[in-house]
């Protein structure tokens, strides 16, 4: 049972990848163009204007291409109009509802302790050269027994790939993102075969317990560690490990946010549940823009409440120690820790069922959730293109 879940989620990954069609879409087709000068800038905001042209990316003279989307139907035109200013244009997608987009990457970032692959998904137009575009970072199943986060990073890349909506364009055109389903397969395995409330990892290390597995991957890693809200018995549910990134769950999660730590804007990690936008610091310090992180965080949980369940809470917001309980070696602390202006816990709803939300509230929670990560997505770029442009 445990292998073809897992397998289901891999599949699902991969069917959301290569399948990637929107008849909506169908014939359309993405075009780069070189741009000269400001005159060639202005020749594309008269074809949106005109013939509905959709820019995907605005581009900068003798810097950067301009990407615009083209229906079948004005095609021709819109082709006539950038030949008779003598600009260069070539094909970069030939069909948006084509399969095997060339925007979307799955990537193998390593194995777990038990040997299971771990992927995560980048999505760019610009296949990530683009370093005027902030990245978003989110990642789910942390906590093994939280069944009801993967979901919520599956509908993300749905939205994003397979159905993406005219209102979302934005989303691509001014945002990478890297997106990984499943952090902690091991104990997520384990919760299908063995105990369904698993927490941790399942690292064996007989040196420090010959009889405990694993530990609590969200106290384990390198910022304030083993020093608040958590467990020196290597079976409690909150032990954090006998060092920091002892796992190699959360030395992944570690890696990226290292390498892409110039452009990271927002990284969500997300769990459940309980209703709550969390920011750090977990020994109750604040960030320097705590105002920032409280503002973008307040703009998600509104946006949610407004599409809540009668039958579930309002979304609270607030540093997480103030707002829950206090804690050190989170993912949350470590990614702000180390750069991300916005990094949060985001907890979503139980309606009462604690850690077993029953499937049909899936689609409820993917929806509602989506709306408030397109929300912080575009706050944050905001703040990222303000923050660029000052410097």
């Amino acid at each position: 049972m445990s292998v073809f879940l897992v397998l289901f989620v891999g599949t699902l990954v991969n069917s959301v990848i290569v399948s990637a069609k929107n008849d909506i879409y169908s014939g359309y087709s993405v075009h780069g163009v070189q741009l000269r000068s400001r005159s060639d800038q202005i020749v594309l905001y008269n074809l949106q204007s005109e013939l509905n042209v959709d820019l995907w990316e605005y581009g900068a003279p003798s810097t950067r291409d301009a990407y615009i989307m083209v229906s079948p139907e004005n095609r021709a035109e819109v082709f006539d109009m950038l030949d008779a200013n003598n600009m260069k244009h070539y094909v970069h997608l030939p069909d948006v509802a084509k399969e095997n987009p060339s925007y979307v990457t799955l990537v193998n970032v390593g194995e777990s302790f038990e040997g299971r692959a771990i992927k995560y998904l980048k999505i760019s137009t610009s296949n990530f050269s683009n370093s005027s575009k902030p990245i978003y970072l989110m990642d789910a199943t942390m906590h093994a027994r939280e069944w009801v986060t993967t979901p919520v990073t599956l509908y993300t890349i749905h939205r994003l790939v397979e159905d993406l909506k005219a209102e979302d364009f934005d989303l691509l055109e001014n945002i990478d993102w890297i997106i990984m389903p499943i952090v902690n397969p091991d104990g997520y395995v384990y919760t299908h075969t063995d105990e369904r409330l698993w927490r941790g990892t399942r690292s064996y290390y007989p040196t420090v317990s010959t009889t405990c597995y694993g530990v609590d991957a969200n106290r384990n890693f390198d910022i304030n560690f083993n020093t608040l809200g958590v467990s020196s018995n290597p079976c409690a549910l909150n032990y954090p490990g006998h060092e920091p990134f002892s796992e190699p769950e959360t030395r992944y999660v570690r890696d990226i946010l290292l390498k892409y730590i110039d452009r990271i804007q927002i990284y969500m990690n997300i769990h459940s549940h309980g209703n709550y936008v969390l920011y750090g610091y977990g020994n109750t310090t604040l960030p320097s823009n705590a105002v920032q992180l409280h503002h973008v965080g307040a703009a998600m949980g509104a946006k949610i409440d407004a599409l809540k369940l009668p039958e579930a809470g309002y979304y609270r917001v607030g540093n997480s120690h103030l707002v829950l309980y206090g804690s050190s070696g989170s993912a949350q602390d470590y990614g702000q820790a180390v750069g991300v202006p916005f990094s949060y816990t985001l907890e979503l709803p139980g309606y009462g069922y604690g850690f077993l939300v029953p499937p049909e509230f899936i689609e409820q929670i993917n929806a509602e959730t989506w709306q408030g990560i397109a929300v912080t997505a575009r706050l944050s770029y905001l703040y990222y293109r303000a923050r660029n442009e000052r410097t």
